[in-house]
């Protein structure tokens, strides 16, 4: 199976991770009740994040067992206006390597739209799961099996420390809507509660076009829009500085090394929201973040670069 992961920081972050890093674990903790690439901001994207493309390098399992199965434990989230609410604090696991182990004990999983079946979705239903879809929204994959239906002018640069990726002119919302509601459409008929969509901050990034904030504020409303239209939750992929004009539009945040780079308090117009924020570190050891993480409300564990099952959670 082709490795596709995501990235938080930015291109040039995810080689220098990948190099200093090798290849990068999973765990569990319950959420609150619904009642009660590049350095920090400088630039690029966010961090390597193993399949959710965000800043990361290859993938390589690893690590600890991921879990015993389990209930998995009264749920943290509503259903306002009919769609997936996950709250603060709600634990979850992140699998975009390998087979997906169906076995961790935790209320929520984000898992590949593309490499995981409808039975695996129903699998994970039936353990009273909520079951997110990774799909990349921001930069073309040579290895999917939409691949044609990208216009060749979409294509810009490549995305570098992914191979086979480039990166997509999200200025041509006419284009992408159509093909990222394909997408959409897939992961609604495959049952997932939600979606995952990686690399939504290209503007910060050398794409090959001359993108800005205002293009991608358009594009990642537009993906928002897409979701509910299909009664799907949506999750802000990193993007920290697009947050405050973004909170309203997404129903969850997922954000790679915060803790790291010293910008998890950026997180808090979600958790201020009553929205989740699944975050992971690759790095940091859990006694490293997890004081700072559940003082926000975060939903944080460790993973390793290529997001595999392993996890340490906090």
């Amino acid at each position: 199976m082709s490795t596709t992961r995501r990235r938080g920081r930015g291109a040039w972050a995810v080689a220098a991770l990948l190099l200093l890093a090798g290849c990068s674990g999973t765990d569990s903790g319950e959420p609150e009740p619904p009642d009660g690439e590049r350095p920090p901001s400088a630039g690029g994207s966010a961090p390597p994040s193993a399949k959710g493309r965000t800043p990361a390098p290859g993938r390589t399992p690893s690590g600890s067992p991921s879990g015993s199965a389990g209930p998995a434990g009264p749920s943290a989230s509503a259903e306002p206006a009919g769609r997936w609410q996950p709250r603060p604090g709600t634990r979850w696991q992140w699998q975009l390597d390998g087979k997906v182990d169906t076995g961790v004990d935790v209320p929520v999983y984000d898992i590949d739209g593309f490499e995981n079946s409808a039975e695996t979705v129903a699998k994970l239903h039936a353990d009273g799961r909520k079951v997110i879809c990774y799909v990349n929204a921001g930069a073309w994959e040579n290895f999917r099996p939409d691949h044609d239906a990208f216009p060749k002018g979409l294509l810009g640069a490549d995305n570098k420390g992914w191979k086979g990726e480039k990166w997509l002119d999200i200025r041509r919302l006419d284009q992408l809507r159509p093909i990222m509601a394909a997408r959409f459409d897939m992961c609604r008929k495959k049952g997932f509660d939600a979606v995952e969509p990686d690399l939504t901050e290209g503007y910060r990034n050398s794409t090959g076009f001359p993108l800005t904030g205002a293009h991608q504020l358009a594009f990642n409303r537009m993906l928002a829009g897409l979701a509910h239209e299909r009664g799907l939750a949506i999750g802000l992929k990193n993007d920290l500085d697009q947050i405050p004009e973004l909170v309203r539009d997404f129903d969850f945040a997922v954000n790679e090394q915060c803790a790291q780079y010293d910008e998890c308090g950026r997180l808090a117009p979600f958790t201020e929201n009553r929205k989740a924020v699944f975050h992971v570190e690759y790095e940091l050891k859990p006694g490293e973040f997890c004081d700072t993480a559940e003082k926000l409300g975060l939903s944080s564990m460790r993973k390793k670069l290529e997001l595999d099952a392993w996890r340490q959670p906090c």
